[in-house]
């Protein structure tokens, strides 16, 4: 099945930096970064249609490359300096034909419990494969402007957690024996009859991280880079802390640092006792009426409109098909039921820092990208994680919110394509932005434009430095709360 979505104007430009300074190594550690300059650089001519075919009217496109080895001649090219700041264009999304077909599927993992997903790429064999995983309450669909953009270089996995989307149970896990005082077809879940597949069915942070394990061995068969935005983000840290040979990298978008309440049975089997119901089926009686209550509140279309109005920071983005999404999955009869158990279920057994950590200790690469204006996951947060592995690049993004690869879809896109190629490169290629040695420590600010439905927008992003002083961290935050008006 082809997923269709609104088109974009492409801008067909692919900047060289004129200096670019390689960074070497897998960012994490001391000891594993080399900087060499490259001999040449590559430009690439630009002409526009307007004058000739007044059809094109607002296009560009970018015709014959060559290569020029003085300085001089690199310096036509970009970046160029805006006051204090540098000033760089990025392509756009690909629109129609350019786009990266995406076709759908489900994989029967266990019984009456199947995950949806959706997968896009090159016909390459030796295209790395990279996993998006969504964040709470949305799904495949919030990665669609990845799938037909990185597609095209990339083979494109994402996927819906078990519970949430459209990888709901087919069936009632818990079905009433007699009517009670809900109607039968309202909600799943809500009975004492339990069936015998949801015994031990508790939709927890453990599960989906044995989810995404067994998707990458059955499915995808090869190990993938993993991209994660809020929950998907701790659940991608997890897998990789606890299956780093599945693991090429991570990259963390808003990641949220916790996740569950009560304790972990695998971790403090004494302390879990005293909570007997941890998220399984069927839901206690005060489950069932407490959960009746809020979802009424938290289903509600207006309830809903005014998150998504909160988590981005430009309302000026198109969330129409966001908001219809999520109204779908909230009018599945299992959708109440699974909520309840999602939120009552236990922590995992290893902490967002414990996960960090020992990706760390394993090497395994990270990088960081943040929208700043996040209500939810404030810069803070980002900045402890790039304190705690400083040679990862931390890229902090605005305006964007919560949400940043929706919301700034070109410069996630951008800033992963160049991650990537660091890594597979083994540091030959640059990581965005390290053009010259003190980046690494100092950091650096720019602002990328890109052209998307036929105006120009621009956003600035800040790279944060291995050096980060309380100062920058004290900026971050103040700044957080500060309201950006898009340009």
């Amino acid at each position: 099945m082809e997923v269709v979505s609104s088109s974009h104007s492409c801008l067909a430009f692919h900047p060289t930096p004129s200096s670019a300074w390689r960074f070497l190594g897998n960012g994490l550690g001391p000891g594993h970064a080399k900087l060499t300059r490259p001999r040449r650089s590559e430009i690439l001519c630009v002409r526009s249609e307007t004058a000739s075919n007044p059809a094109h009217s607002g296009k560009v496109h970018a015709s014959h490359g060559f290569h020029a080895s003085d300085v001089d001649a690199a310096l036509q090219g970009i970046p160029k300096k805006v006051g204090e700041v540098e000033k760089m264009i990025i392509p756009s999304l690909p629109e129609g034909p350019e786009s990266s077909l995406i076709s759908t599927g489900f994989w029967e993992w266990k019984p009456k419990l199947s995950v949806y997903y959706e997968k896009s790429g090159t016909e390459n064999s030796k295209a790395p494969s990279v996993l998006f995983l969504p964040g709470f309450g949305v799904g495949t669909f919030h990665f669609e402007k990845q799938l037909k953009d990185l597609g095209r270089d990339y083979k494109v996995w994402t996927m819906d957690f078990l519970g949430q989307g459209m990888s709901l149970p087919c069936e009632d896990p818990a079905p009433k024996s007699t009517a009670g005082e809900l109607d039968e077809d309202t909600f799943w879940g809500f009975g004492q009859e339990l069936q015998p597949w949801a015994e031990e069915l508790v939709y927890s942070i453990d599960l989906w991280r044995d989810q995404v394990q067994h998707f990458i061995e059955e499915v995808i068969g090869e190990p993938v880079y993993i991209v994660g935005n809020s929950l998907g983000g701790f659940v991608s840290l997890y897998l990789a802390a606890s299956c780093p040979h599945l693991v090429k990298g991570v990259t963390l978008l808003n990641a949220t640092p916790f996740w569950g309440f009560l304790p972990n049975p695998a971790t403090s089997p004494r302390l879990s006792k005293i909570f007997p119901w941890a998220g399984t089926f069927p839901l206690p009686s005060f489950v069932r009426k407490l959960t009746e209550i809020v979802w009424q509140k938290i289903s509600d279309p207006r309830s809903i409109q005014g998150i998504l109005k909160q988590v981005y920071a430009d309302h000026s983005t198109n969330v129409d098909m966001v908001f219809s999404r999520i109204i779908e999955t909230t009018q599945h009869p299992a959708a109440a039921a699974s909520f309840a158990s999602i939120m009552c279920a236990p922590k995992g057994q290893i902490s967002f820092e414990e996960a960090l950590s020992r990706c760390q200790r394993q090497g395994t690469p990270i990088s960081l990208m943040y929208g700043r204006e996040d209500p939810w996951v404030r810069p803070i947060w980002g900045i402890k994680v790039k304190q705690q592995v400083p040679e990862s690049p931390y890229y902090e993004i605005s305006p964007a919110g919560h949400c940043p690869h929706d919301e700034v879809p070109e410069v996630i896109n951008y800033l992963l394509r160049g991650w990537l190629k660091n890594v597979e490169s083994e540091g030959s290629v640059g990581v965005p932005f390290l053009e010259e040695p003190s980046y690494a420590e100092n950091g650096v600010s720019r602002k990328l434009e890109f052209v998307r439905g036929g105006s120009k927008k621009s956003v600035h992003v800040r790279l944060f430095g291995s050096k980060i002083s309380l100062w920058s961290q004290l900026r971050s935050f103040l700044k957080s709360n500060t309201r950006v008006i898009p340009t």
